[in-house]
């Protein structure tokens, strides 16, 4: 058996990795798909196979799958352009018989109704209709999404949504989901299960910009403004008009309370709490870029 990782030089997927050499998997066992050999020699060099690949390039995933293999798809990062690239690593799949295809979505799955998730539906339908055993890890939000720009939120001393006050989200870091990745693909009992993953607690921005706050001793507030503004605040700073749009969205989404429940999958997956906002935002003082 190998445990296969697509896009495994990505932040979440070294995670991946890294916690299933952790965890005792023999590095041997391990396969990373990549499209650079540059990108992935420190993983090679952990005696992790590499697989060169490219989401775009179909033939290219030949061979790279066998039947006792255990597949995890991450998802690519362009929007609109993903289910034709997923599909090439599901027939590719398929193909092979693989023992288990996983897939890293996004919370909802179905049911998410943001223009975010189009891909990802489509992409668990995709899956379905192959027949293979699957198991869907669908996502919530990255607390990086909002400890990332720290320094200049608090520079500016206020996060700016287009959020209603009080409205609520149920983050958890990036290395709490690889974990669960981790967990569910070195493990048995996860066959045809979907799970909804997400932080304990969902925080207000109103609570963020406390926290923020209290731990820097710099006012934060949270401003709630219109779509259009926000739309035009993202473009202005230089972000794509499409991929703003996309943000915008979001936070309407969020408004409608589609990221704020707490199922807690991701921590009986994990066997311990996720990770509170607050740790996040102190993590993200620490680091070195902060």
């Amino acid at each position: 058996m190998s445990i296969v990782i697509t896009g495994a030089t990505g932040q979440l997927g070294r995670m991946i990795i890294a916690d299933l050499l952790a965890a005792g998997v023999p590095a041997g066992e391990v396969t990373a798909v990549a499209r650079s050999e540059e990108r992935a020699a420190d993983l090679v060099a952990k005696g992790v196979r590499l697989h060169l690949a490219d989401y775009d390039r179909p033939e290219t995933f030949a061979g790279a799958f066998r039947p006792e293999d255990r597949v995890l798809l991450i998802s690519g990062t362009d929007v609109g352009r993903r289910t034709a690239q997923h599909a090439a690593v599901i027939d590719a799949a398929r193909a092979a018989g693989v023992a288990q295809l996983g897939y890293v979505g996004v919370f909802g799955g179905p049911k998410a109704d943001f223009l975010l998730a189009d891909d990802h539906r489509e992409t668990e339908r995709l899956i379905l209709d192959s027949g293979l055993p699957y198991t869907f890890l669908r996502n919530n939000w990255y607390s990086e999404m909002y400890v990332g720009d720290l320094p200049g939120v608090v520079e500016r001393g206020a996060i700016v949504t287009n959020v209603p006050a009080g409205s609520r989200i149920a983050t958890a870091p990036r290395a709490d989901y690889a974990a669960a990745a981790a967990v569910v693909m070195n493990g048995d009992g996860h066959l045809n299960q979907a799970y909804e993953l997400g932080g304990d607690t969902a925080w207000s921005f109103e609570e963020f910009a406390e926290e923020v706050s209290r731990q820097t001793g710099t006012k934060v507030v949270h401003t709630s403004v219109s779509a259009a503004e926000r739309q035009a605040l993202l473009t202005g700073a230089g972000v794509p008009a499409a991929f703003a749009e996309i943000l915008v969205d979001v936070d309407d989404a969020i408004g409608r309370g589609a990221l704020s429940s707490t199922p807690g999958d991701l921590s009986r997956l994990i066997g311990r709490p996720t990770t509170p906002i607050a740790d996040s935002i102190a993590a993200a003082q620490s680091s070195p870029t902060a």
